[in-house]
């Protein structure tokens, strides 16, 4: 009897489990992701010369026929990632690449495909199976083509043409002032979805409150669906039904745990379609303008913060991993950060989750730096849709504070109206976060410093690059400069600071020497004006790291890198990281000494 039992055991203990798995493999998730990073075959097309035939993947048949430009043979380079850094020949490289894919899938029943790609720079065309499925242009900017008609059962040939030649209608324009990194330089991902799906959804508090979740949601492919929306830490659970175009709004008070740096919670959220399901995690905060404070939540924050560009110094690359953006970010935390500007340009989405996680506060901006044309309406369209992407996709992101539609514009009637109207396009969009655009163009006189840019007004908060001491000969003791404003708004210092090459010492009096000891000493200047400034409400020196510029070509210090980084472009820390810190830890205790 014992025997037999023993036997019964075993076979139970075998057999369940198979059942188990055999279930498990015929539920399929509705939603499947398939991600199609790795090694890619190229083609450089140095004069944009190829064949047409190369979007077929065509070989040479025959005796007779040969072709110049095909993948036969091809080299690869790796997706995610630019090609400047990983071919010694493309480092200042600017025209076309064709990149190739060849991948197995399996479609589901009654499904969608969207062919999803987390920024191509600057420029692309998406071909599938040898036809044209879409195009994009924007370095920065996620985008996804709908290719459920055109992929097939098994064998498919994805076919990519890349350009990231540089001219006067792009944005940025032909000059700028980083390096021109080209390439698939984020994920590329195929997502399976059910015939009825989650399209897009907006879920964060209502301006100024602290209880109230509203928002949105949107489901493809059917009318009056009923969405789940669970937020079970948060003991919610609502039941909502679309309109007959698959659109619901929704609002309702809840008792949640705010995100906050010192605390930066957050929520898995999770929302339910019929047999479509999605998963988030999101914060909840309120952040607002009143009587020329930021507050966070209620209460005045003072934005403690650093700029960086989404440039990894140990590869001299783009950022485009985990380890990258980690990296970047416990860098800023270091130095005392509480916020983070992300420059010039959306950064990846794993850097915006990440910071948010680590309790960091976000800037982020679109590309509209310096020289762009206000009056080419073709320019315009473009600024008009970079903004609304970047919204599109990090909406839900609570770290982001801060919407800026501009950096170092010059101040004209066409700049004006079309800033105001991008402005006023961003708070349709999102009317929970605050709008900047960071400018350089004051009114001096005497030892007085005026803003007086009348894009002022259509803004929550002003933000002031002004390099006092470097590009700006100082017009009286940093002590004795006094700001005014013909705003009541809250002012950001967004940039500052000078040049210096870590490990050369020497006068901190002399700015042609690049010595660590006169950045040092700017940085010491720059704070005894900051703290006679009574509307500075955030300071955000430029910049986190040295990076790679074509502009900085001066031989002895520059030699294609902008020194301005607290961190040499080997992550070394020069004194006036040390200056920052400082300052930082005293602007903490002060904040901590306030709130008791």
């Amino acid at each position: 009897m014992l025997k037999k039992t023993i036997f019964f055991l075993f076979l139970f203990n075998t057999i369940v489990p198979v059942i188990v798995y055999a279930q498990q493999m015929q539920k399929k998730p509705a939603r499947e992701l398939f991600n199609l990073d790795g090694k890619w075959e190229v083609v450089v097309d140095w004069y944009d010369n190829a064949n047409p035939a190369i979007i077929k993947n065509k070989l040479a048949s025959g005796k007779n026929e040969f072709l110049e430009f095909s993948f036969d043979n091809s080299q690869t380079l790796s997706v995610p990632g630019d090609w400047n850094s990983q071919r010694p020949e493309l480092k200042y490289y600017e025209g076309t690449i064709w990149y190739k894919k060849s991948f197995n899938y399996n479609r589901a029943p009654n499904s969608h495909t969207l062919l999803q790609f987390g920024a191509v720079s600057y420029q692309c065309e998406v071909f599938l199976n040898g036809e044209k499925v879409g195009s994009h242009e924007g370095g920065f900017n996620s985008f996804k083509i709908d290719v459920s008609e055109k992929i097939k059962q098994g064998e498919n040939l994805l076919i990519v043409k890349v350009n990231n030649e540089r001219k006067e209608n792009n944005i940025p324009a032909r000059k700028f002032d980083w390096w021109n990194y080209g390439g698939i330089t984020r994920s590329v991902n195929l997502v399976q979805l059910p015939s009825k799906y989650v399209d897009d959804y907006f879920i964060q508090l209502k301006k100024a409150t602290l209880n109230e979740i509203s928002g949105w949601v949107k489901v493809k492919g059917g009318h009056k669906e009923k969405v789940m929306l669970e937020i079970p830490a948060a003991g919610i659970k609502r039941n909502i039904e679309t309109d007959s175009v698959g659109y619901a709004s929704f609002s309702f008070n809840a008792k949640l745990a705010l995100w906050s740096p010192e605390h930066p919670n957050l929520y898995k959220v999770r929302l339910t379609a019929g047999a479509d399901a999605i998963e988030d995690e999101i914060g909840f905060r309120s952040v607002e303008v009143k009587d020329g404070e930021i507050l966070l939540n209620k209460k005045p924050v003072f934005l403690r913060g650093i700029s960086f560009h989404e440039e990894t110094a140990a590869r001299a690359g783009r950022a485009w991993s985990e380890d990258d953006s980690r990296t970047l970010l416990s860098q800023a935390k270091e130095l005392g950060c509480n916020f983070v500007r992300l420059a010039h340009y959306p950064q990846s989405e794993q850097t915006v989750k990440l910071a948010e996680k680590m309790g960091l506060m976000m800037w982020e901006e679109i590309p509209v730096w310096q020289g762009i044309q206000f009056t080419n309406p073709e320019i315009l369209k473009k600024a008009g849709t970079m903004l609304r992407e970047m919204i599109a996709r990090d909406k839900n992101r609570c770290g982001i504070i801060i919407w800026s539609i501009s950096n170092e514009t010059r101040p004209s009637r066409e700049r004006n109206e079309t800033l105001a109207a991008m402005a006023a396009d961003a708070r349709s969009q999102d009317p929970t976060r605050l709008i900047s655009s960071a400018f350089d163009h004051f009114k001096q006189s005497k030892n007085e410093i005026l803003i007086d840019d009348p894009l002022s007004e259509h803004l929550d908060v002003l933000a002031a690059n002004k390099y006092m001491g470097w590009y700006h000969p100082w017009p009286a003791e940093p002590g004795n400069v006094i700001w005014k404003s013909n705003f009541n708004k809250p002012l950001i210092i967004s940039e500052f600071g000078s040049e210096a090459l870590y490990g050369n010492h020497g006068s901190k009096d002399t700015a042609s020497l690049w010595t660590e000891e006169h950045q040092e000493q700017l940085y010491r200047d720059n704070i005894e004006m900051f703290r006679r400034i009574p509307f500075l409400r955030g300071v955000c020196p430029w910049i986190l790291t040295d990076f790679r510029s074509p502009f900085r070509m001066q031989a002895q210090f520059q030699e294609g890198w902008n020194r301005k980084g607290l961190l040499s472009d080997k992550g070394f820390k020069k004194k006036a990281w040390f200056v920052t810190r400082d300052y930082y830890r005293q602007l903490e205790e002060e904040d901590l000494s306030r709130s008791k």
